[in-house]
């Protein structure tokens, strides 16, 4: 969500206050003949970005591009509108990277939670700045914190589906891949309100089944553009400038906010969401989709 003109501590707008806006068009490296439209609250003109490539940073500092994909193994909504018909495009065959918003457009995901320990906290800093976020969730985490999703749609962050127990998807057989994915999406269902629209693949380790049954189930791959690399735990300070060094017009930031320790994750987002904002760039979640041929 962006970063408005209304002093800081305006009241959260709830979900029902999401729903107008302008769109910002999702771009991808190697696109398989679909196009995802984003409906998110604002901008001016668009700023196209090259799908992958790496986005500009702030003035002075050098920009952060693309991280290879991460294979270390760990424990990584606006208004949610059921996807109704979806034109047939075929299945992708690699993961949106980036968004190419309007304006300074940015979106922040977390991945492997909900977390007691962490996730309370992070929602609390999003809800104090007014901004919106993405949480990529682990079903076995929201069996034991379902309240927290339910915090997460009153306060208008999308929660995507990232597996049940964060296994890697390319060493399972496709049923036991179907078989993860789909028993997140049903208890993101009920515990959201909503099946997910989106889908990331633990470690960001993609496969044709993984591609196949996220359509299915009727999501879309989401990669990243900037990995802050927080669940080696560099610093608070280090993961921040990650952030701020790889901002630019349709980056998508990975983080966690479980799966370990994240109290530097905390600290990061502290840190760098005021500094993005200042900065006018524009923390926007996807609202909005639907999938049609090019």
């Amino acid at each position: 969500m962006t970063k408005d003109q209304m002093p800081t501590g305006r009241r959260l707008f709830t979900r029902r206050h999401l729903l107008t806006g302008a769109a910002a068009l999702l771009g991808a490296a190697g696109t398989a003949g679909t196009a995802a439209l984003l409906v998110g609250d604002g901008g001016s003109a668009p700023a196209p970005a090259g799908a992958g490539s790496p986005a500009a940073g702030p003035v002075g500092r050098p920009a952060l591009g693309p991280t290879a994909y991460r294979l270390e193994p760990i424990a990584g909504y606006g208004p949610r509108t059921r996807r109704r018909t979806l034109v047939p495009a075929g299945v992708r065959r690699e993961p949106f990277l980036r968004v190419d918003g309007r304006g300074r457009s940015m979106v922040l995901t977390f991945d492997d939670g909900p977390d007691p320990r962490f996730t309370p906290d992070i929602l609390r800093i999003l809800r104090d700045h007014d901004v919106r976020a993405m949480f990529f969730v682990c079903g076995e985490m929201v069996v034991r914190r379902q309240d927290l999703l339910r915090e997460m749609a009153d306060d208008g962050h999308v929660v995507g589906n990232h597996t049940w127990s964060h296994p890697l998807l390319t060493t399972l057989s496709r049923s036991r891949v179907h078989t993860e994915m789909a028993r997140t999406s049903e208890i993101i269902e009920k515990a959201y309100g909503e099946p997910p629209l989106w889908f990331r693949a633990p470690y960001g380790a993609w496969n044709r089944a993984a591609f196949r049954f996220g359509a299915e189930l009727g999501m879309e791959p989401l990669g990243w553009t900037v990995d802050t690399l927080d669940w080696r735990m560099p610093g608070a300070h280090t993961i921040a400038e990650r952030v701020e060094d790889g901002a630019g017009p349709g980056v998508v930031v990975l983080s966690h906010d479980a799966g370990g320790d994240r109290s530097q994750s905390v600290a990061a987002l502290r840190e760098y969401l005021p500094e993005l904002l200042e900065s006018g760039y524009r923390i926007t979640v996807p609202q909005r989709q639907y999938v049609e041929d090019r």
